[in-house]
């Protein structure tokens, strides 16, 4: 979750607080949806990150097998 995900997060338990305190049920459901908002997008955010991650370490195995396979043909230019 991304630091601007846990801001919504707080400001939605902020104002459903608020809304608690002044009996005032649209801020309280206001604020409950806004905490799940910040949850979906940080649940969201996680998954990119991971699949970036995942990415990235199957371009190193291939550039990683291109090499072997680069310096296999130096090593053996007739086959």
């Amino acid at each position: 979750m991304s630091l601007r995900d846990k801001i919504d997060e707080a400001g939605g338990k902020a104002k459903e607080a608020a809304g608690h305190a002044t009996g005032d049920k649209g801020l309280r459901q206001e604020g409950k949806a806004d905490q799940a908002e910040a949850k979906v997008k940080g649940v969201l955010h996680d998954a990119a990150e991971g699949a970036k991650e995942g990415l990235d370490e199957v371009k190193n195995t291939l550039g990683g097998l291109a090499d072997k396979a680069k310096d296999a043909m130096h090593r053996n230019p007739d086959k």
